[in-house]
């Protein structure tokens, strides 16, 4: 994992997964260093991850005094019992439905809770955090949120995409990567994250980018991406146009039991 500040109130612990056939997919979590402290998910629920060493190296978990939970896949929730626990006066910003899906695996305490839909808001002290229902999304608990003071945009697993090496997935600002790489990668996540993408209505689609193209965000901070500064307004045309794109197949049996063959150990010899 990598920590870094991309800007003076924003940490980046940035991580990735490789998939097959697929590439890098960046796994990200952020500190929002407010007046009241804010962590934006909780990474990898991997045993070699030590998530909490990773943010304990930016804040004081004692410090912190908000947990935002933009939705409850695992690659979202990996340390979130463990930040709860360190961080005793921290409250989980989540929705109901989140809540129910969390409990199947592990009850959330419900005094923890803080429960906010999209367009309502949180007070943090030197600034107001607005709940969004991003465009793109694989999961219907999803809230992700404008940050007023900065005007950074915190979108979930929207704008996504993966990436050929984990350095580039890991990187401090994605224009590291070429303009029509990102592009190319951005539509293959949105048919592989938001798979019901091919079979919208396409102007109530490009409807849905409108608050995003209103609030013109300077940063986006993507899970499944490096930080996006000053690009904003062409990674919202790219996304705009996914309601046109081909459905995701993944590979199938036959393709899985090929790559399989790849980590058979050659020759034979025991």
């Amino acid at each position: 994992m990598v920590v870094r500040k991309v800007r003076p109130d924003v940490s980046v612990l940035s991580d990735s997964l490789e998939v097959p056939g697929i590439g890098h997919i960046p796994v990200n979590a952020f500190v929002l260093h407010a007046a009241q402290p804010v962590v934006v998910d909780t990474g990898l629920g991997l045993p070699d991850r030590n998530f909490l060493d990773e943010v304990a190296s930016v804040i004081d978990p004692a410090d912190v005094r908000w947990i935002w939970l933009t939705h409850p896949d695992r690659d979202h929730t990996g340390a979130i019992f463990d930040l709860l626990a360190a961080a005793p006066e921290a409250r989980l910003v989540t929705t109901f439905l989140a809540c129910g899906i969390m409990s199947c695996e592990r009850p959330v305490p419900l005094d923890r809770v803080y429960l906010l839909n999209p367009g309502q808001t949180l007070d943090v002290g030197d600034r107001t955090l607005t709940g969004v229902r991003p465009p793109l999304f694989d999961n219907p608990a999803t809230v992700g949120f404008f940050d007023d003071l900065s005007g950074a945009c915190f979108s979930s697993d929207c704008f996504g995409g993966p990436l050929p090496s984990a350095e580039l997935a890991q990187a401090d600002d994605v224009r590291a990567v070429a303009p029509e790489d990102l592009r190319a990668a951005q539509l293959l996540w949105a048919t592989v994250d938001s798979p019901w993408v091919h079979n919208v209505d396409p102007q109530k689609f490009l409807g849905s980018f409108q608050q995003l193209r209103d609030r013109g965000p300077e940063f986006i901070f993507s899970t499944h991406l490096p930080p996006a500064v000053g690009i904003a307004g062409p990674m919202i045309d790219t996304l705009g146009s996914a309601a046109g794109e081909t459905a995701f197949v993944g590979p199938d049996q036959a393709a899985l039991e090929q790559m399989l063959t790849q980590f058979e150990p050659s020759g034979g010899g025991h």
